[in-house]
């Protein structure tokens, strides 16, 4: 027999085997034929793995989204590394907007307040953004690879090896079949025969199909130490975050004109950093028009009286909530203080209009 010859009889039996499973398959779903079920312990299986490679494929891009949001960029990243290639190195978005700010600071003067506040705020923001490329390099080697690892190799491997279980149980199915469907002694034997050899094919695939799917509990396990690594990546990355804000927030105290939180930041605060008034009390120490003698001595004097005060404001200020009083530089208001009041407020009318006003916002008057 020559290689054409074989090969052409090897086609036919691969199309014959291929026609025997289609027809199988057909029946079985028309209600015309029976169909060999899984065991349920094997069925819960193929069940975990389906629901392991379901939720880690969500997980896995959800995670990519995180420390990559722009779509772009992520489309970028897998071209090149499709064509294995490094991807060229940009700024990311923190990089870019600290390069911004300190463009913009030696623009302004790095001698004024606002050039110099600039500055600072944007070598802070290239460091966040340092911190966030290790978070990605680090995410990216002991997070994300291993879930990718696992949805490119085992669960491929899985998907191939029940692929083969599924037509090793067609053909058992179909070899039943035409085992009711023989007539003569001999046919029958020899489809006996075919049953038998159909079975044995059927119970090792399902055996190897089982060891494979019986290692997800070992998957979940290795997933489970990535997973903690990737918690330690961000816990790091937010606590260099963290540091470098604390940092940032202590040396912008000594530019009181520049930088100001509109935000309310009450006594149940919980974030144990600079607070507000601690900031806006080493501002206004560093006025020269107004001495700390004077400040303290006044405010207290006035505090401890049940009388009102002439004040002019120092700086613009936003009211955070309705609560509070929205003043303008160089406005003369009235304050007087109100028992139980937070000893860096006062309480300022102008007009009809009254609300708590920060007292280092305020030069009072003889």
């Amino acid at each position: 027999m020559n290689i054409m010859d074989f090969n052409v009889k090897k086609f036919a039996a691969d199309a014959g085997t291929f026609l025997s499973r289609a027809v199988q398959f057909t029946e079985e779903k028309l209600g015309q034929a029976e169909k060999t079920e899984l065991d349920a312990h094997l069925e819960n299986l193929l069940s975990k793995a389906e629901c392991t490679k379901l939720w880690t494929e969500k997980i896995m891009k959800q995670t990519e989204v995180l420390l990559q949001p722009n779509p772009n960029a992520r489309i970028e990243e897998f071209v090149y590394e499709k064509l294995d290639r490094k991807a060229p190195s940009r700024m990311n978005n923190p990089e870019l907007l600290g390069q911004y700010m300190i463009d913009a600071g030696n623009e302004f003067g790095p001698g004024t307040a606002y050039g110099n506040a600039l500055i600072k705020c944007g070598e802070t923001q290239k460091r966040i953004g340092t911190a966030d490329r290790e978070l990605i390099q680090t995410s990216a080697i002991n997070f994300l690879a291993p879930l990718r690892n696992f949805i490119d190799g085992d669960y491929k491997t899985i998907t191939k090896e029940r692929k083969l279980l599924q037509n090793k149980r067609l053909d058992l199915d179909a070899a039943k079949t035409r085992l009711k469907k023989a007539k003569a002694a001999e046919a029958r034997a020899a489809s006996e025969q075919e049953v038998r050899i159909t079975q044995s094919e059927f119970d090792r695939q399902a055996e190897i199909t089982r060891l494979l799917l019986e290692g997800i509990n070992s998957t979940h396990a290795h997933h489970l130490r990535c997973l903690t690594d990737f918690v330690e990546a961000q816990m790091t990355y937010y606590a260099q975050c963290y540091q470098y804000m604390v940092d940032l927030q202590k040396q912008l105290g000594s530019f009181p004109s520049a930088f100001r939180s509109n935000n309310n930041q009450s006594s149940s605060t919980t974030v144990p950093s600079v607070s507000a008034s601690s900031v806006l009390a080493s501002a206004s120490a560093s006025l020269p028009s107004v001495s700390n003698s004077v400040v303290t001595s006044g405010f207290s004097e006035l505090k401890a009286s049940s009388g009102s005060r002439k004040a002019r404001v120092l700086y613009d200020y936003d009211a955070a909530n309705s609560s509070e009083l929205s003043l303008l530089a160089d406005e003369v208001i009235t304050v007087y203080s109100v028992p139980g009041m937070d000893s860096d407020w006062l309480m300022g009318e102008r007009g009809n209009q009254k609300g708590k006003v920060p007292i280092t916002y305020l030069e009072l008057l003889n």
